[in-house]
């Protein structure tokens, strides 16, 4: 019998949207001694990542936004809540004034810490092996590079 091209579990779109509901839910209780939500997380291993680095210390909003696939008006909620809860702090680039520059504060320095061990518990989680990780995420970056290449004009 052939496939039906209509079908719900044929669609990429679908199983993806379901994939990443799980895995984000899955991440909630990991996260939360942390104060941190999911999105947050994702601000957070951007700085640590970008921001931490000798040569950077500092990101601006335009480029972690540009990190994180999300639009700044996405993003600035985001940094408000991380910047209330001590975490980083905001303001005007010296180079630019026209940027707005996210430093990570010692709290969120502090937080790095206490949060290396969430990708070892996601795995564990997830019943994932680092191997399967590095290939699945081979895997989503192609679809995510073609996704974006397709609806570019």
């Amino acid at each position: 019998m052939a496939k039906n091209p209509l079908a719900l579990e044929e669609q990429v779109c679908f199983a993806l949207a379901v994939a990443s509901r799980e895995v984000v839910s899955s991440y909630k209780s990991v996260l939360e001694p942390l104060g941190l939500t999911h999105p947050q997380y994702l601000v957070m291993l951007a700085l640590w990542q970008h921001a931490e680095a000798p040569e950077e210390k500092v990101l601006s909003v335009k480029d972690l936004s540009a990190l994180l696939h999300l639009d700044p008006g996405t993003l600035s909620p985001l940094l408000k809540r991380l910047e209330s809860a001590g975490l980083v702090t905001r303001r005007r680039s010296d180079v630019d004034e026209r940027a707005l520059a996210v430093t990570v504060t010692p709290a969120g320095r502090e937080l790095r810490s206490r949060a290396l061990s969430v990708p070892t518990t996601m795995l564990a989680r997830l019943g994932m092996s680092e191997d399967d990780l590095t290939a699945t995420n081979h895997v989503l970056h192609s679809i995510i590079d073609a996704a974006h290449e397709s609806a570019t004009p």
